[in-house]
């Protein structure tokens, strides 16, 4: 019998194979741009601790291990950021990223101050693309950094009342 993915808040004690999954997911999209200097793979142990202390962050456990997580805030203006979905590659493909997606949309829209969702991705990276769609995510805006990137940001509105729980 196979264990199933449960998904919960992180905590503490989940930075240091959070920061590990990071390192292992981000080298393909740093093999994608050439770019083996990009945050994600640069990041360190303290300032993944920071994030779980100003936002939300989720993860999927398989068992005890970290496999996926994602990160998000909510602005003052109602802005619902959300970043850094990352899903263990031998996960890749069933369906756990965009049940991450979901979960962190429900998360950030529990208080009900968020009024829409962005996230961002490579331009390149069809795979992020085509989820983020398929999650009813558009692109608003396009940012060349360089001659090897531009960041697409991608957005949707949140549905109002989606997130409210009944008393």
């Amino acid at each position: 019998m196979g264990m199933s993915v449960t998904i919960s808040e992180a905590t503490d004690t989940d930075a240091e194979q959070i920061l590990k999954l990071q390192y292992l997911c981000y080298q393909s999209e740093a093999e994608l741009y050439g770019d083996y200097s990009i945050e994600p793979l640069t990041q360190t142990l303290d300032s993944i601790k920071a994030e779980l202390a100003e936002g939300s962050v989720l993860v999927a456990r398989l068992g005890e291990e970290v496999v996926a997580s994602v990160r998000g805030t909510v602005d003052a203006a109602g802005t619902a950021r959300i970043g850094k979905l990352i899903v263990h590659p031998r996960m890749q493909r069933h369906g756990l990223g965009g049940r991450l997606l979901d979960a962190i949309e429900r998360r950030l829209g529990e208080s009900g101050t968020a009024q829409r969702f962005e996230l961002f991705t490579g331009h390149r990276s069809e795979s992020n693309l085509q989820l983020y769609r398929k999650h009813g995510y558009a692109p608003v805006s396009t940012q060349r950094v360089d001659d090897r990137l531009t960041v697409v940001t991608l957005s949707k509105d949140a549905e109002a009342g989606a997130y409210v729980t009944s008393a």
